[in-house]
């Protein structure tokens, strides 16, 4: 991965090609919608506010090559990790979260080396740094609940989300890459839009009510087809590899939606963080990406290896 390697990969320029005309198509229908109806649209332009600075910030960096984009997933994680820490309580704790951030950036580190064996076994050293800490300042009382929090901040957000970044690595990171990013925000698109027009039965009304059965099984439906739809992107794929990736991202990426929907009801905040206009925090737009990620690297790299 290079800038001359995107220029000259015919994925990248299919999926920047895509990406342009899907953003002029979602800011023309605004501005119909505007001129022709009485509806709030102001929900509707703020995400797209957000969207005309995620896409280009994404591109660009995947443009810049294979380092720059471990670096950008990594610093995502990161931040995911203190929005976090910030909703549960866990970052009164500065030396636990630095021991998570260090963690974090090893993810980093290996991604970029890179070394798939060593990548796999970093949970073992992490999580022994992190049981370490309160041996080391010989404190017993309350640590329970910072320990497990500590684990799953590494795990959850830095380790698993981390497979996204590694797949920098493969024989093909421009087709897998931008698969699964579109894949999974569309994944969440086709959810929103069956669930408004369909919705009529709650999919977990303690977790997340406004989402249906009926939106649910459209998205897995939708998800399905894009790996037909992106033919282009898995060209070595049997029929029976795209029925997984279609339902890896259509069940994996809700299963992700949701787990962050369970921490979000429990500490009672509506969003994690508020950096992206229109879009919540960092985790509440990479949360898809956290099962989905892992789940599609390692069906590739079984298929088709690294």
């Amino acid at each position: 991965m290079s800038p001359s390697a995107a220029l000259e990969s015919p994925i990248f320029r299919i999926y920047a090609t895509i990406a342009i005309l899907l953003l002029a198509a979602g800011g023309a229908a605004i501005q119909i919608l505007k001129r022709t109806s009485k509806l709030n649209l102001e929900p509707a332009w703020n995400s797209y506010r957000g969207w005309l600075i995620m896409v280009p910030l994404v591109f660009g960096v995947i443009f810049l090559g294979r380092e720059a984009t471990i670096v950008f997933f990594t610093l995502l994680a990161i931040f995911g990790a203190k929005e976090f820490a910030r909703a549960t309580g866990l970052y009164r704790d500065w030396t636990m979260m630095g021991v998570v951030y260090a963690s974090i950036i090893a993810c980093g580190v290996v991604s970029l080396m890179p070394d798939y064996g060593l990548y796999m076994v970093l949970p073992v050293y992490a999580i022994s740094a992190i049981l370490a800490v309160p041996i080391l300042r010989n404190q017993s009382k309350g640590q329970l609940q910072i320990l497990a929090l500590a684990i799953l901040v590494f795990i959850y957000i830095g380790w698993m989300f981390g497979h996204v970044a590694f797949l920098t690595n493969t024989d093909h990171p421009y087709a897998y890459l931008l698969y699964l990013l579109f894949a999974v925000e569309l994944n969440d698109v086709a959810a929103f839009i069956c669930g408004r027009l369909f919705g009529r039965h709650p999919l977990r009304t303690n977790i997340s009510p406004k989402k249906t059965w009926e939106g649910s099984l459209g998205a897995v439906g939708f998800s399905l087809l894009l790996p037909w739809i992106l033919y282009f992107s898995l060209p070595d794929f049997t029929p029976f590899e795209r029925l997984l990736a279609g339902l890896i991202v259509g069940v994996g990426g809700q299963f992700g939606d949701l787990a962050i929907s369970v921490v979000k009801r429990d500490v009672e905040v509506k969003d994690m963080g508020a950096l992206l206009v229109g879009h919540g925090g960092i985790l509440d737009r990479i949360d898809s990406l956290i099962f989905a990620g892992p789940l599609f690297f390692h069906m590739s790299r079984y298929f088709h290896g690294l």
